[in-house]
């Protein structure tokens, strides 16, 4: 091999290296040949979030260090000499991983997010870790992504914008359908849930809703019915929104037996996790035509593409793939939450959780927004 070929490779290995650990720092520039001054471990940093975090960071002045890696046993390394590990809905949370960060002394998850499936809440307890999340942020940037997924696919806008691009005008296979009178399943009335259901009403649909805590003002909304049984809110379903979280017990919820219970020609939206729903069984029901339509900005294997650039490599899964092959079918990067106000309230509750933690003595359930089970 000549002097040139063997510089080239070695000078790629080292980017390739270095890639992993993109910018260190934070508030206080932390060194990264430092870790024992490091306070805070920050996974898969996205450029897009890092002025909200350095905001939030000045009130409490620790040292961080932002790493683009995704936690996984891998990259578990990164958090030597910290105390906290801030992660994000992608980052692997797992009992193995945790066994590993309190092996290095780590003694807080911080979710930068809602959910929590990714994190093994019994390893934490088992482990003495902490783990607290942000349980809202911005309800009204999902509930309006939502909405937004719901009128590209009923008004085919994204195949309009296609065609008119190309010089195509032809209005054939363009046609929707009015929202207005329709009837809406919602299935979880959280923040989120409920915000969609107000922009529900504003179009004039009917809305009927699966809670296991039902909302009282809700409850009062004549033009608001909750069922006993998700069964019944599909039946009822011409259009069907998730709001709920990924749990054991609760995993594939949306498979072909409850989407044989839907009207054909139903649409379905999933903002919350792609877990929710069996992929393969949506598929099989867009191929039937049951299933009208699809907005997704979930997908339940979204971890080896979400939140990445890929667009230079193959899209070597063939389940995504396919779902991308349909035309009334539009998947978004999981960015429901993407607007300003609802990256500043991330930020600022994660680090309210670190203040709790680092400087009130707050741990485990003691935590204000902590999913530690008993």
């Amino acid at each position: 091999m000549s002097i040139s070929r063997y510089l080239t490779k070695e000078l790629r290995d080292f980017s390739a290296k270095l890639s992993a650990l993109k910018d260190i720092g934070g508030v206080n520039n932390a060194d990264a040949s430092d870790d024992s001054v490091t306070t805070i471990v920050l996974y898969d940093h996205k450029p897009y979030e890092r002025h909200f975090f350095d905001e939030a960071l000045q009130a409490l002045n620790p040292r961080v260090k932002y790493v683009d890696a995704k936690l996984s046993l891998d990259t578990v390394h990164y958090a030597n000499g910290a105390k906290i590990v801030c992660i994000f809905v992608n980052d692997n949370a797992s009992s193995e991983v945790l066994k590993e960060l309190r092996m290095k002394n780590v003694e807080m998850v911080a979710l930068r997010c809602a959910g929590f499936n990714n994190c093994d809440l019994a390893s934490c307890k088992d482990f003495g870790i902490s783990a607290a999340r942000v349980p809202a942020y911005s309800p009204y940037a999902v509930a309006e992504h939502c909405a937004a997924l719901l009128l590209v696919i009923n008004r085919k806008i994204h195949l309009a914008y296609n065609r008119v691009r190309t010089g195509n005008f032809s209005l054939n296979h363009l046609v929707g359908f009015d929202i207005h009178g329709k009837t809406v399943g919602v299935i979880g009335t959280g923040k989120i849930g409920y915000c969609f259901i107000q922009i529900m009403l504003g179009f004039g649909c009917n809305i009927v809703c699966y809670d296991m805590h039902p909302n009282p003002e809700l409850v009062a909304n004549s033009n608001v019915r909750y069922v006993d049984n998700m069964d019944d809110l599909l039946r009822a379903s011409n259009i069907l929104s998730i709001h709920c979280p990924l749990l054991a017990n609760n995993k594939h919820m949306i498979n072909k037996d409850s989407i044989a219970l839907m009207p054909k020609g139903a649409i379905i939206i999933n903002t919350s996790r792609g877990g929710l729903i069996k992929t393969v069984d949506l598929i099989d029901a867009l191929k039937t035509g049951h299933i009208g339509g699809a907005g997704l900005d979930v997908y339940e294997d979204e971890q080896t593409y979400f939140f990445e650039d890929k667009s230079g490599e193959l899209l070597c899964d063939d389940i995504l793939a396919r779902l991308l092959s349909f035309q009334n079918v539009v998947v978004t990067s999981h960015q429901a939450f993407l607007t300003e106000e609802a990256l500043t309230a991330i930020a600022n509750v994660t680090m309210q959780n670190v203040k709790e933690f680092l400087f009130e003595g707050k741990k485990m359930k003691a935590l204000s927004n902590t999913v530690n089970i008993d």
